[in-house]
């Protein structure tokens, strides 16, 4: 990987979006061109909003454009149960004074790819609906896309649906061509995030570095573990910054390559992702499956960004 390396932020914040985007930020490895928007965690316009929003606490000034408001074929799904009726529920968050690009993310996406002076990932945290638009609009940027680092999918169990992920079942259409597109795909699905653990004792580290960035980031943290202890889990499971931190630090992570494709018709297993893991296709891999995760390094991580984005 060569660093910088420069990246399109493509998701619908939400509480694991919005401390992805503050790693983006935080990190000498990454540098953020652009921040597009879709719908999945809320509305589309609830996502663009909290993109305003935490683009303004984090101070990263760069050009935001809103998606469409449904996926590609299916009808919209959200996810208020998780992340609230605002897709960001818990602390007071400044009012934007990031403003909306006049042009649309897909739009945004395209113009991004073609100023680019070098390939551009595209981290996708949410629906691939952006992404996938993009490249049957514009499929004469693919060389421009060097890689897509995504959160989304499980091998083996969903969390939407006992075969689905809920990124990935919000639009399966848009996540089939995107993982049938040809370009070299990072998958940090269920099987990783799952064990990016957050416990109390974690975010009272964050807290404890002081200032508002600490405080919004543990109070964050703090919501998202209490809805997740109620339902089971131990910890509060930071799906989303997987994808950012692969990207700036990758000896965190384990990983397998596989042939992977997305179920778009089962009635049982729609929006599930299939791996070849047996290798019985004789079909070459085409994502790089995150598998573990060194857990202590990743909150380290964490907690440096958090530092550096309080106290420069």
């Amino acid at each position: 990987m060569t660093y910088p390396v420069p990246i399109i932020y493509d998701g619908d914040p939400g509480h694991d979006d919005a401390i992805a985007m503050l790693l983006a930020k935080a990190s000498d490895n990454i540098d953020v061109l652009a921040v597009t928007t879709c719908c999945g965690n809320q509305t589309i316009e609830k996502t663009t909003y909290n993109a305003q929003r935490v683009c303004t606490l984090i101070g990263l000034d760069v050009p935001i454009g809103m998606g469409q408001a449904r996926p590609l074929l299916a009808q919209p799904m959200t996810a208020p149960n998780i992340h609230g009726q605002s897709g960001l529920d818990g602390p007071r968050l400044p009012e934007p004074e990031v403003g909306l690009s006049s042009l649309r993310a897909v739009a945004l996406m395209a113009k991004t790819l073609q100023e680019a002076e070098r390939p551009v990932t595209i981290v996708s945290t949410g629906p691939l609906t952006n992404t996938a638009a993009l490249l049957l609009t514009h499929p004469e940027l693919k060389a421009k896309i060097e890689r897509i680092s995504l959160m989304g999918g499980g091998i083996a169990h969903g969390n939407w649906t006992p075969a689905a992920e809920f990124n990935i079942l919000v639009d399966p259409e848009a996540a089939d061509i995107v993982f049938s597109s040809g370009i070299p795909i990072v998958m940090a699905g269920l099987d990783v995030t799952e064990q990016a653990l957050i416990y109390e004792e974690d975010f009272d580290r964050i807290r404890a570095l002081g200032g508002e960035i600490a405080r919004v980031v543990a109070e964050w943290l703090d919501y998202f573990y209490q809805f997740h202890r109620s339902i089971g889990y131990i910890g509060a499971p930071l799906h989303d910054p997987c994808a950012v931190a692969y990207l700036i630090a990758p000896e965190l992570f384990e990983f397998q390559d596989y042939y992977v494709r997305i179920d778009t018709h089962g009635e049982f297993t729609r929006g599930a992702t299939v791996a070849d893991i047996n290798r019985q296709t004789g079909i070459a891999p085409n994502a790089r499956c995150l598998t573990g995760i060194d857990r202590q390094g990743f909150v380290d991580l964490l907690a440096e960004s958090v530092r550096r984005l309080s106290h420069g």
